[in-house]
């Protein structure tokens, strides 16, 4: 009774706080915090491996600063996501529109103004930190997407060819933006989300086949035009034997020190492959775990992704709003592609991206991005769970 009592008393909470508490899919909150959990302490075991990189001469990184600047960067984002993911619909997608116009501008001029880091001008220099404006404008602009898509759902005359255009013209203008700078692998997960939220909205058999053609099309005009992916493509699928020591450094090492721990690993900060293995703390973090913890700590880390993905999928089974569905589904997609071409990268099946694992490798922009486009995610799939669902009783729309 006592429990029941307490029960009641929270419901009857109308606060923000006791609402987005009733309403929250707790669950899903759950397994990404502990997914961050995870991030710090695989950026603790990677830390020394790249602050011994960056030391020199008479510069000294100390053995864990990555570890705590990452820390700092998790308790700016948790909040961020918290926040976030406590608006109403319509203001997190109004909110969403007009970042992903803000966001759109700056990596229009990341080419002009853009800080140069190991051949490719990704980042602006705010002096304190550097800002990637592709990894904010990810969730961003998959909600803009989303919510222009969902036109369609509201009036049925509106024609899916046109739909194609709009999205397909922005997607394109983002896509050229990325691959000067270059950034061939945020430009693959740019378009993949686009054509799965195309998928979703309904469009045509003969649309989904024009646009796998045009997919496979632009790969190939990517290979004789760009390259960048010429490059990649090249030294990943036919190494030369005189330069495959030098171009397939990075993924032999990374592959290397992922399996040089076995099933269970050598131990927290034990690991000694680690040490040859570049950008551990961010790209190649993936190994650096497999290594220390073992290949079942690596297993058990996908499965938390698939989980992360299944649960929001669930949630999207009984929703009818179509702005909420394709939202959620673009967001879902984006965080499931960017950790699987990570782990593939890492586990040689795929060439370099430069492409962090979502909440747990090293990064200023991604944790604070990632962490946006989580609350975004959850604010879409909130529900209130003692609405019943009846023809007799009015719905929450969550606006």
């Amino acid at each position: 009774m006592r429990r029941t009592g307490g029960n009641q008393l929270m419901r009857s909470n109308q606060s923000a706080t006791g609402m987005w508490f009733w309403e929250v899919d707790r669950v899903l909150l759950l397994l990404v915090l502990l997914l961050i959990a995870i991030g710090l302490v695989a950026v603790a075991a990677a830390s020394p491996v790249s602050a011994r990189r960056y030391s020199g001469g008479t510069h000294h990184v100390a053995d864990l600063f990555y570890f705590w600047r990452q820390l700092v960067w998790v308790a700016v984002s948790v909040p961020v996501m918290i926040l976030v993911s406590m608006l109403p619909v319509t203001f997190a997608r109004r909110a969403a529109l007009i970042g992903a116009g803000i966001f759109l501008l700056l990596l229009m001029l990341v080419p002009f103004v853009g800080a140069e880091v190991n051949g490719a001008r990704r980042w602006i220099n705010l002096g304190v930190s550097d800002l990637q404006p592709s990894e904010f404008l990810k969730p961003l602009f998959i909600v803009s997407t989303a919510w222009i898509l969902s036109f369609r759902a509201r009036d049925a005359e509106l024609p899916m060819t046109l739909m194609l255009l709009v999205t397909g013209g922005l997607t394109g203008l983002v896509g050229v933006l990325l691959m000067m700078q270059p950034d061939f692998g945020q430009t693959i997960v740019f378009g993949t989300v686009w054509i799965i939220l195309l998928v979703v909205s309904g469009i045509s058999p003969a649309m989904i086949a024009g646009l796998i053609g045009t997919a496979m099309t632009g790969v190939i005009a990517a290979y004789f035009l760009y390259d960048t992916a010429r490059i990649r493509i090249d030294s990943f699928l036919w190494p030369d034997k005189e330069k495959a020591l030098a171009e397939h450094y990075q993924t032999d090492m990374a592959e290397k020190t992922l399996t040089a721990g076995g099933l269970f690993g050598t131990g927290p900060g034990s690991g000694q492959v680690k040490f040859k293995l570049p950008e551990a703390h961010t790209d190649y973090i993936f190994s650096v775990i497999g290594e220390e913890f073992g290949l079942l700590a690596c297993a058990a880390i996908a499965c938390l992704y698939v989980a992360i993905i299944a649960r929001v999928l669930f949630k999207l089974f009984d929703e009818e709003d179509a702005f909420r569905l394709l939202a959620a589904t673009g967001l879902a997609a984006q965080f499931g592609i960017q950790a699987v071409i990570n782990m593939a990268v890492n586990t040689g099946l795929a060439p370099s991206k430069g492409m962090t694992l979502p909440f747990i490798s090293y990064g200023g922009s991604s944790m604070v991005a990632l962490s946006i486009g989580m609350g975004l995610l959850l604010a879409f799939t909130r529900r209130n769970p003692y609405l019943k669902r009846s023809p007799y009783t009015v719905r929450w729309s969550g606006t």
